[in-house]
């Protein structure tokens, strides 16, 4: 972002601030797509979703890195909506990207290539004021028409694909607020929900919120880009998940530059996803990710490709502070939660990927 000349943030703010230059694009690129809207929604497909920094990027990488997979990506920025019609008109002028470092700092490289987490801008475009409010995003059911119209986007996206038979790959957290839909419109399709131990994931999320903090500070374009792309994780238009009526009135009691403040958005993110998961949406340890080769195979037998060929970036804890919070009930709870959660995600692996 920091290096967009000010044409390429003019093209971005009307490709995606725009709404109706959005929904038309849309419209125009459905208009040359061919193919059976059953066939899309029969596909074994993955879906990543869970709270920011609980390993997810690295995981959908990992998928992506098997081959069997589409997924939208940096090339289809900005008109991420016409995966097919701006493919086409940008083929000529695309320019290769070197890979760098993304803006939270975490290592990871991306390029044009890159799979990432875009495809939210179709639900912000139709149906955002259902469930993105002014403070807070809340859980979702989109209606029928729009349904129908995001089985349609996700077969134009695997429309784009050379190779037949691919499977779609989305990471995006905000899923977590649509499970069910999703379960419903690809009943066939693999949902997994990374989770993490909660005073380290705390304690990530509260660096990044700093780190997009004083980037915004130094560049509005970054906090418009990501409220464009409905990212609200972090950063000066975070906005949390409200699941409960009463959770406004429990994160208010902190600060969010405090630490207890992001255990909370844990406990109450994960609280909610034990108690109303649909059925066969799968719950992964970021821990067991990264200390048991074995956890990633068992995925990927689930999803039933081959697990050799899952190679790419290797997942390992980080040296993340673990934090002070000083609400000691609140922190217990989320360890047992987690604790639950451990045992949830390790029963829905294959026995040898549990050691069993």
């Amino acid at each position: 972002m920091a290096g967009y000349s000010a044409l390429d943030r003019l093209l971005h703010r009307l490709a995606l601030d725009a709404l109706p230059i959005a929904e038309a694009s849309f419209d125009l690129d459905q208009i040359t797509l061919r193919g059976a809207a059953e066939d899309t929604a029969a596909g074994r497909h993955v879906f990543v979703c869970g709270l920011a920094r609980a390993g997810t990027t690295v995981l959908m990488r990992r998928f992506h890195a098997t081959g069997a997979y589409c997924s939208l990506t940096y090339r289809h920025m900005p008109f991420v909506l016409a995966p097919r019609l701006w493919g086409r008109l940008a083929r000529g002028s695309r320019r290769t990207l070197p890979a760098t470092e993304r803006a939270h700092g975490d290592g990871i490289l991306v390029d044009a290539d890159s799979p990432e987490s875009l495809d939210e801008v179709f639900w912000r475009v139709f149906d955002g004021e259902r469930y993105i409010a002014r403070t807070h995003l809340k859980p979702h059911a989109p209606d029928a028409e729009t349904a129908r119209k995001y089985v349609a986007y996700v077969a134009a996206i695997l429309s784009t694909s050379a190779t037949p038979g691919m499977r779609y790959l989305s990471k995006n957290n905000n899923n977590v607020l649509r499970l069910e839909t999703i379960r419903r419109l690809f009943p066939h399709a693999l949902i997994l929900v990374p989770f993490r131990h909660p005073l380290t994931h705390a304690a990530s999320l509260l660096r990044q919120h700093r780190r997009f903090l004083e980037a915004q500070r130094d560049d509005a374009f970054i906090r418009s880009y990501m409220t464009w792309l409905a990212h609200h994780e972090f950063g000066g238009d975070h906005r949390p998940f409200r699941f409960e009526p009463g959770d406004a009135r429990k994160l208010a009691s902190f600060g969010s530059g405090e630490i207890d403040y992001w255990l909370e958005v844990w406990r109450q993110t994960y609280g909610w996803l034990e108690r109303v998961a649909p059925e066969r949406v799968t719950f992964v340890c970021y821990e067991d990710l990264c200390e048991r080769e074995e956890t990633l195979a068992g995925l990927l037998a689930l999803a039933g490709v081959d697990g050799e060929a899952g190679h790419g970036e290797r997942l390992r804890l980080s040296p993340t502070a673990v934090g002070n919070p000083r609400d000691r009930a609140l922190a217990e709870e989320a360890v047992d939660l987690y604790a639950r959660l451990v045992q949830r995600a390790r029963a829905h692996l294959p026995s040898h990927a549990t050691g069993v």
